[in-house]
């Protein structure tokens, strides 16, 4: 509805089925997360431990052990399926996800140049993470804009810049100690394991302000993937809405990545599942961000469940997962003449 001095909302009935359902889902996986590990506490009894009736010893593994790894998994799953639905959209391209445009990589650079030259603390790292992913965001748009930014030259740059990170990660792993060395691989591989609530207050804080800010941007992004001078028509500042739709991206990429590593294929695979299901063309940024959170979610409780009692990093489980994912994209993309 419109009325006078209003903004109109629009809603689809199977988008907004299809979000409450992955909130059903994304709230049950969290619940049964919170219940796995060493100690078992039954999926009843961690309701009512959330909830401030649970025996001490449950209080304590819920809240102080367990509760902030599965925060610091929903946002992270949460600010990387946003960032993915924007690069999609802004790109035009299946393709265009952080983990191929080079900023993961970039916040890679930038953690390991803290550990190795510096020896820096966690703080630190996080910064240099953050860092590394701005400056990489800052000189991928810097080389791939000419006269405004064309999708397949942003996503060939960020592929190219890739390579060149990835090769300056591999010397700096060559320059590193051995301790160094083992930290770093650790931390590149992506993991969740002894995430504390230090992690969760920064990346909160930067998806409250980040995600309302690419909500807001919802329109003009769903007008812009019909091509510039479409939305131009329609009153969009093409530019400028672009610059700062990637800048959030690049952020909440590179915040996640602060709090838990560079966990791949996520905000590849998170966008294009959702729209799968919701059928709705557009953006889809919060179906986006819900699904990132399930894929996390479910990915970190295969990590501690599904091979036996080796307790995997959930990059690796999502790795696995987005290589076989990638793989059936690009035949499919291929089968319809896209690429």
């Amino acid at each position: 509805m419109r009325g006078p001095g209003r903004t109109s909302l629009r809603i689809e009935p199977r988008s907004l089925t299809v979000g409450l359902l992955l909130t059903a889902v994304m709230l049950l996986m969290a619940v049964v997360l919170i219940g796995t590990g060493d100690f078992p506490i039954a999926p009843l009894d961690v309701v009512r431990t959330l909830l401030g009736h649970g025996a001490p010893a449950d209080e304590f593994i819920v809240h102080d052990l367990r509760l902030p790894r599965v925060l610091v998994a929903v946002l992270v799953g949460a600010a990387l399926g946003m960032a993915g639905a924007v690069f999609q959209s802004v790109s035009r391209n299946p393709l265009g996800s952080p983990d191929l445009l080079g900023f993961g990589h970039g916040a890679a650079v930038g953690a390991l140049g803290v550990i190795v030259l510096f020896k820096g603390d966690a703080e630190t790292v996080a910064a240099g993470a953050l860092a590394g992913g701005l400056l990489t965001g800052g000189a991928i748009y810097l080389l791939a804009y000419k006269r405004g930014i064309n999708g397949y030259r942003l996503v060939l740059v960020g592929i190219g810049a890739s390579a060149m990170l990835i090769a300056g990660i591999q010397y700096l792993l060559t320059k590193s100690q051995l301790v160094d060395a083992t930290r770093a691989m650790i931390w590149l591989t992506g993991s969740l394991a002894g995430r504390d609530w230090a992690q969760v207050g920064p990346l909160a804080a930067t998806c409250a302000v980040l995600f309302p800010l690419v909500l807001g941007q919802g329109r003009a992004l769903r007008m812009m993937e019909m091509g510039d001078d479409a939305a131009a028509a329609v009153g969009v500042r093409v530019e400028r809405t672009r610059m700062l739709l990637m800048l959030a991206a690049i952020l909440l990429t590179t915040a996640a990545a602060a709090a838990a590593g560079p966990i791949a294929f996520v905000a590849l695979a998170a966008p294009q599942l959702a729209r799968r299901l919701t059928r709705s063309p557009g953006s889809n940024l919060i179906s986006g961000a819900l699904m990132g959170a399930v894929l996390l979610l479910v990915s970190d409780w295969a990590a501690q469940r599904a091979f036996g009692s080796a307790q995997l990093p959930v990059g690796v489980v999502t790795g696995l997962v987005g290589g076989v994912y990638l793989l059936w994209l690009l035949v499919t993309e291929r089968r319809a003449g896209r690429i």
